[in-house]
């Protein structure tokens, strides 16, 4: 598998910088317009439709089509685990219907006084046989532009 990580500090306390993080609404704000997103439904993990805090087990069900360009892809999103400890967090997403082969999304948080460390860590294979290594590490021009875009945008939001 291949693995894209980005970093970002934020001037924004450990606690705001999670709660943002942890809602449809975070997701919504942090996901640049070209990617064309259209959340379809959110489920938490007892079932519940809309939950305002997206607990291990809730399930996201999302079409993208990046820059309008063929038909929506779909994808399914399950927070497979979410904790919070004292000075960190974490959160991690795992794409079980989609365009991907494989995709889990780990999101760090660390306290560092009144700002947070948040990073990004992406294990994903692409569905490409043969030649998946050497596209694996092509997808990181797609993934750069759009976690730039997300780390600004929750720079700008919370700071």
């Amino acid at each position: 598998m291949s693995t894209y990580q980005r970093s970002v500090r934020v001037a924004a306390p450990l606690e705001r910088v999670w709660e943002f993080h942890s809602t449809e609404n975070g997701l919504k704000a942090l996901t640049p317009d070209w990617m064309g997103m259209t959340v379809k439904s959110v489920t938490g993990p007892d079932g519940e439709p809309n939950p305002t805090v997206l607990e291990a087990g809730s399930v996201l069900e999302i079409a993208v089509q990046p820059f309008e360009i063929g038909p929506p892809q779909q994808w399914t999103s399950e927070i497979t685990a979410r904790e919070r400890g004292d000075g960190s967090a974490y959160f991690t997403d795992i794409m079980t219907d989609g365009p991907f082969s494989e995709w889990e999304h780990t999101h760090l948080f660390y306290a560092d006084g009144d700002e947070t460390i948040l990073t990004d860590t992406i294990e994903y294979e692409l569905p490409l046989g043969p030649v998946r290594g050497v596209a694996g590490h092509l997808a990181v021009v797609g993934f750069e532009p759009m976690f730039r875009y997300r780390h600004r945008q929750t720079k700008k939001l919370l700071e």
